[in-house]
């Protein structure tokens, strides 16, 4: 699993730094230090165990794993960020001399106190983390969309839009079995996915039967999704007749009149090179009629917009799922998350209703976007 190669760096630098300034904290004695050692060393066990024997050992203990080292991935995280906070505060001390006498002539005791303040603050921030990916929000949008034709079935139209679920290890049967009920008692007029539905490969997928909770997917006008990025990793093709399987219409570089009312135009994700233009793919349509596309990455703000696409549905970013990483996004992504408009052009980009990596989310929703969109 790739999460073992991403987590090495947090395993040989954040790992030391956290068990060093935690050593500092905690009393010289053997009932505090032998715990702490043995924590420290099984995390370490678990996760080489893991690192070495992936291949080999079974998908439940695997599974095992994963939870556990990428908990105490994201919890590295935390910690380190929390600890150079007070390296920061203890450094201003250093020039500035502002501490109390008070917590100078209780220094080990003040030590001590912080360091369970700092591991009561990160069980309550994984904890929350955690409840944020098991239980996604229903986002509300209200879009208008300019209708120009004569024979629009439709004045309004209701959405389900959900990107990046990432079916695979984490994201458990029991958990799409909500997304899908969720999606249901919402009444959608049709259900678009938005790209990443599979995480790595098919195999959690084909051996937990995942197929019988999607097909459960129901909207009058059908269920549509495009390719994401992680469609094509791993027998791309075999993960396009699953998604088929499912009932699920999928769109690659290929457009649907949506019962003679508007176009659903589906691009192929960014990775593959060769896809194609928005030019060519509205070329022969009425432009008259509402065009609504769905793109997983939402990199083609200029092209939709200067080819006149009226809203364009998107995902792929998580919005960073973890801060600071939302930070980061707005550095790569002209809009990385929520609603955005260039021209007559209207965009919204999901941060996904499932995860990439450890089921945790800071900062970040899981959300199910209901659409709720005017013709005018």
């Amino acid at each position: 699993m790739k999460v073992f190669l991403a987590s090495v760096f947090a395993q040989l630098f954040l790992n030391p730094y956290v068990f060093l300034r935690g050593w500092q904290a905690i009393p010289p004695k053997n009932i505090w230090r032998i715990p702490f050692i043995l924590f420290f060393s099984l995390e370490l066990l678990v996760f080489f165990t893991g690192y070495f024997f992936y291949i080999s050992l079974p998908d439940e203990i695997m599974v095992y794993i994963y939870n556990v080292c990428g908990a105490w991935y994201i919890s590295l995280l935390y910690i380190t960020m929390t600890l150079l906070g007070i390296e920061i505060i203890r450094f201003s001390h250093r020039i500035w001399h502002w501490f109390p006498s008070c917590v100078l002539r209780h220094w080990k005791k003040v030590k001590l106190m912080m360091f369970f303040a700092v591991v009561i603050f990160i069980i309550i921030l994984m904890m929350n983390a955690y409840n944020t990916v098991m239980n996604p929000i229903v986002r509300h949008v209200y879009i208008n969309v300019p209708d120009k034709s004569e024979i629009n079935r439709h004045d309004s139209l209701n959405i389900v839009l959900m990107s990046d679920v990432h079916i695979g290890e984490i994201i458990t049967k029991d958990l799409v079995r909500r997304y899908v009920s969720m999606s249901n008692s919402l009444n959608p007029d049709i259900v678009l996915l938005a790209g990443d539905i599979l995480d790595y490969d098919l195999h959690s997928a084909q051996k937990y039967h995942f197929d019988s909770v999607l097909m459960q997917l129901h909207a009058p006008l059908g269920v549509y999704a495009v390719n994401g990025n992680h469609e094509y990793r791993a027998n791309r093709f075999s993960k396009w007749n699953w998604i088929r399987q499912c009932g699920i219409k999928l769109l690659i570089d290929s457009v649907a009149l949506i019962d003679s009312s508007f176009y659903l135009v589906g691009r192929d994700d960014y990775v593959n090179e060769n896809r194609q233009p928005i030019q060519a793919l509205i070329k022969n349509l009425d432009r008259g009629r509402p065009t609504i596309m769905l793109d997983h990455q939402p990199r083609s703000f200029v092209e939709a917009s200067m080819n006149g696409i009226d809203l364009t549905l998107c995902g792929h970013t998580h919005y960073g799922q973890f801060w600071p990483y939302s930070l980061i996004m707005h550095l790569i992504y002209k809009c990385p998350y929520g609603y955005y408009r260039r021209g007559h052009s209207q965009f919204y980009i999901s941060s996904g209703i499932g995860i990439a990596g450890p089921p945790y989310r800071v900062g970040t929703v899981s959300e199910m976007v209901m659409l709720h969109i005017r013709f005018l």
